[in-house]
């Protein structure tokens, strides 16, 4: 039986390792990139596309460290021997909970995405569904049909709210 020690021990390593192959392969992108010669408008283009893609990506990177701690802990008290049959199954429903939202975040962003040509990012947790959208201009017009094409996702009623970033 796997202890928690052990559980921390092997999250923390596969943890350092996903972070590691990302920063090491990050370099090499942006040296081919720089190698090339193009003029300055694309470079201005790539410069600005590459900031969008990280801030997007620490985005998503957080949401999935958050998301796998918590997939950890559930995972944890579904293999303790002590736990009581009630927690088991709370714990697997909100397993399958975690699962379906995260099913559900990746669809509104497609759909945001490829209807609106944006890149975003969707966080759902309760009622409430946090999307950032990588724009410079504000615009109300854009903010309602985001709001209404999330909405268009769920039965009930949901609060959305809307971050234009730069």
């Amino acid at each position: 039986m796997i202890n928690r020690k052990s559980i921390w021990i092997l999250t923390l390593f596969s943890l350092i390792l996903v972070l590691s192959v990302y920063y090491i392969t990050m370099p090499s992108e942006f040296l081919e990139t720089a190698s090339k010669n193009v003029d300055n408008s694309k470079q201005t283009k790539e410069v600005t596309s590459t900031k969008e893609n990280e801030i997007i990506s620490t985005l998503k990177v957080e949401n999935e460290e958050e998301r796998n701690a918590k997939i950890t802990e559930l995972q944890t008290i579904l293999t303790k021997k002590d736990a009581t049959s009630e927690e088991k199954n709370n714990a697997y429903e909100e397993l399958k909970t975690i699962n379906i939202l995260k099913g559900k975040e990746e669809e509104i962003s497609t759909k945001i995405k490829d209807e609106l040509k944006l890149e975003n990012f969707v966080k759902i947790k309760d009622d409430q569904v946090r999307v950032v959208v990588i724009k410079e201009n504000q615009d109300a017009k854009l903010a309602t049909d985001i709001m209404n094409l999330v909405q268009s996702n769920f039965d009930s009623k949901m609060y959305i709210s809307i971050k234009f970033q730069k």
